[in-house]
């Protein structure tokens, strides 16, 4: 499966339509093919993917309340693979995200 990330941010106010057009228009790509197109705002908070599935589009939506989304740069293709790896989504603008408090193994003995 293919994937385009738009490194330029975008109006996440935008829907389906919206954003079916920025990939036409921004990354000159038909939003039909079957590729995933990601999609991030300016505060790099806010993170949505469209997907074309034969009959309709689907979207799918995360907003990150302590962290950021780090994008790869359209001039380091080595970090393109990052979104679909999981490596490096979420950072802090202080560093590394940790993990809530909540999430963490805690010691009871």
């Amino acid at each position: 499966m293919r994937i385009f990330v738009c490194t330029q941010p975008l109006d996440m106010r935008r829907s389906f339509d919206g954003l079916a057009a920025a990939a036409k228009q921004v990354l000159g790509e038909d939003p039909r093919s079957g590729a995933l197109f990601v999609f991030t705002n300016r505060r790099s908070n806010r993170l949505k993917v469209l997907w074309w599935d034969k009959n309709g589009y689907f979207m799918l939506c995360k907003r990150l309340h302590q962290a950021l989304f780090r994008l790869p740069t359209a001039n380091d293709p080595s970090d393109r693979s990052m979104i679909v790896d999981g490596r490096g989504l979420h950072e802090l603008r202080r560093g590394v995200a940790s993990t809530p408090r909540s999430w963490q193994a805690r010691d009871r003995s």
